[in-house]
């Protein structure tokens, strides 16, 4: 029997319920065995805000988590995987074809944003040249990871995507007034503008076509994922079929 064992880390608390939900929901679908990853080993919980709508007011339909990831959210928190999390320290990458990195607006990010654990790795992945999957704020931890020959990002001679600017900028204008900077997780620079800083070229950073309706199983076309040999990237939970799909190939491409 192949190694059909994906990673999935995540934080304690603030990853976007969609972004987990859904491909995970794909992925065992399509054989694969799912093997979440948390600080301290602990379970985690989704954003509170994305998940009930709560204090996003008149623009509660486009940054809700709609009706299907939802009910996939509510199978999620109920599987023995979600709730059986090892500890990132704990992870071995010998152990696992590929590696699933998704987003979070939520501050309390920045513990999964941050960790060096994560960011090791993640270089040991591409370095093992398995499979890599990132969306939204995944992106920045996967462009944060550094090639320890290089000492340069992983990214660095890759194409991404990842949260555009003009998206981060237009949910934190839409809600300042109530969420304050919740939108912007690091309030000094956008996801967007940080991850250039590690490509060798701006321009190696790819928008896609204007990110407007959400993505469904019955209209991949409206979703935007960018491959880039072996890694795999996206922008936001309206990507998600999109991205999830072409992930589950590259994957099954793998075996």
């Amino acid at each position: 029997m192949p190694n059909k064992r994906i990673l999935i880390p995540i934080p304690s608390y603030g990853f976007d319920p969609t972004e987990v939900a859904i491909p995970w929901k794909i992925l065992i679908a399509g054989g694969f065995e799912i093997v979440f990853s948390t600080p301290q080993g602990n379970i985690a919980e989704a954003d509170k805000i994305i998940l009930t709508g709560k204090k996003l007011g008149l623009f509660k339909k486009l940054l809700q988590a709609d009706k299907k990831a939802i009910q996939n959210y509510n199978e999620l928190i109920k599987s023995k995987e979600f709730n059986r999390p090892i500890k990132y320290k704990e992870i071995a990458v010998k152990d696992f074809i590929g590696i699933y990195l998704p987003g979070g607006h939520d501050k309390r990010v920045r513990e999964y944003l941050e960790s060096t654990i994560l960011q090791n790795t993640i270089a040991d992945f591409f370095l093992a040249n398995k499979k890599i999957g990132a969306i939204c704020h995944g992106a920045l931890l996967v462009a944060r990871s550094k090639n320890a020959q290089t000492g340069k990002s992983v990214l660095y001679n890759r194409k991404t995507t990842a949260l555009l600017k003009i998206q981060e900028l237009s949910a934190y204008s839409l809600t300042k007034w109530w969420l304050k900077d919740y939108y912007l997780t690091y309030p000094e620079i956008t996801i967007e503008d940080e991850i250039k800083t590690y490509l060798k070229s701006p321009r190696q950073f790819v928008h896609g076509p204007l990110p407007i309706l959400k993505d469904s199983p019955q209209n991949l076309k409206r979703g935007f994922s960018l491959k880039d040999k072996n890694y795999l990237s996206a922008r936001w939970p309206g990507d998600i079929y999109n991205f999830s799909f072409k992930f589950k190939k590259m994957l099954q491409d793998n075996l």
